[in-house]
């Protein structure tokens, strides 16, 4: 092709992505479901229940956040200066096939010590609070196990970009454009019997009343499960969870074992129609299209930014402060998405079971139980929050009530 096409194309692409990806979070995302009261936390939480919540956060999140702050600084660090270059340079591997792989695994591994102290004590505060049971060899193979996947994954994005650019040095973006989404694919529908399993041991729920109950409801929501997982979380946690993952012939309905054992079943059930509003709705596919679509946009800001550079693995350390980067610039969106979703699965449970009261009172026990955030800082809601709140959660339960024409009182009475 022309010059000028080759230097055209890429900014056009961008455009076109950009714009794709606008066009199917902005239709495909449910904006409004119901006109929601103002949260108010004071009407359905004890005073005892807020201050518990608030002294947790006042103990973890001084360590949470360095940790975080620290795992973004420290690749940024090393990638946007002469250090990261340096470290490819020390290694004196003569195959850059063979140095990047090394130098992942070691910037990877320095990130993690140097987050290894702040995490021991935001780990401890989470034991203080009875939220974890991990035991601490446990713990520690948990963060080996994660460093090794994380590493893998930037090892094959590394490695299969620089050689593309190796191969075609002003072209290579729009293979790599084309092989990010099918890779984001791959991991969707792999993630549930490739990743999970190394972190939980999956048996299928025993037979019994309340499974045939959960199949049933599946049934009436007109989606097709075939079994019912049950994860041994209680080896690590007492938080209460469930879960789909995967989509196809990998789509998993997963529910802790410490939500079975120690949730009341109206409330288990409930749990799990909010589940079945993520399978129903496709959920798990719908982000997966906006992370092809995501991963397609990334690559060619990275020949924007790069162009026929790519080619040079001294540059990979670069690379992953810029993965670094655009991960933190899209996690605001990411997780307004995510709100949206959740509250749609929450919407849907309510629609399917029609017990508000049950609902508002399984979100009441779910955050006393996980000590969840009942009124995080802004900037906090926006960064990290990935569900609503629990407040905004029992709003939502009792506006449903209230177009139903029932009433739902406040928990605590004054």
């Amino acid at each position: 092709m022309s010059e000028r096409a080759a230097k055209w194309a890429p900014a056009g692409a961008a455009v076109l992505l950009a714009a794709a990806l606008v066009i199917v979070i902005v239709t495909t995302t449910p904006w409004h479901l119901i006109d929601l009261p103002e949260p108010n936390p004071a009407i359905d939480f004890t005073t005892a229940e807020i201050e518990r919540q608030q002294q947790f956060r006042e103990e973890l999140l001084p360590w949470s956040t360095t940790s975080w702050v620290l795992s973004l600084l420290v690749p940024l660090a090393i990638g946007f200066s002469p250090l990261g270059r340096r470290l490819y340079d020390v290694l004196k591997l003569r195959r850059w096939y063979f140095a990047v792989p090394v130098l992942v695994l070691i910037l990877g591994l320095i990130a993690s010590v140097i987050t290894m102290p702040t995490d021991i004590m935001a780990e401890r505060v989470t034991r203080k609070y009875g939220l974890s049971t991990e035991a601490w060899p446990l713990w520690l193979r948990d963060r080996l196990v994660n460093w090794l996947l994380v590493a893998i994954a930037l090892i094959a994005i590394s490695v299969g970009l620089i050689a593309l650019a190796k191969r075609w040095k002003t072209w290579w973006w729009v293979p790599a454009a084309i092989a990010g989404p099918v890779l984001v694919l791959g991991v969707s529908f792999g993630y549930p019997v490739l990743v999970e399993p190394r972190f939980n041991e999956f048996t299928s729920m025993a037979p019994g009343p309340q499974r045939t109950e959960f199949i049933q409801l599946a049934e009436e929501d007109g989606v097709p499960v075939k079994d019912v997982l049950v994860a041994d979380a209680s080896k690590r946690t007492t938080t209460l969870n469930a879960y789909v993952s995967g989509f196809g012939s990998t789509r998993r309905l997963v529910v802790y074992d410490t939500l079975l054992n120690d949730a009341p079943p109206a409330q288990v059930r409930l749990v799990v129609a909010h589940e079945l509003g993520h399978a129903a709705e496709d959920d798990v596919l719908h982000g997966t299209l906006i992370g092809a679509l995501g991963a397609a946009f990334a690559v060619v800001l990275l020949k924007l930014l790069l162009g026929a550079r790519m080619a040079d693995p001294r540059r990979t350390a670069f690379l992953l402060a810029l993965i670094v980067a655009g991960t933190f610039l899209a996690s605001p969106v990411q997780n307004l998405v995510s709100r949206r979703i959740e509250a749609r699965a929450d919407y849907h449970s309510l629609q399917l079971t029609k017990e508000p009261g049950d609902f508002i009172d399984m979100q009441h026990q779910l955050s006393v139980r996980n000590i969840s955030g009942l009124e995080p800082s802004r900037w906090r809601y926006w960064l990290f929050a990935s569900h609503p709140t629990p407040p905004e959660r029992i709003a939502m339960g009792r506006a449903w009530a209230t177009e139903q024409g029932q009433t739902i009182p406040p928990l605590v009475q004054k």
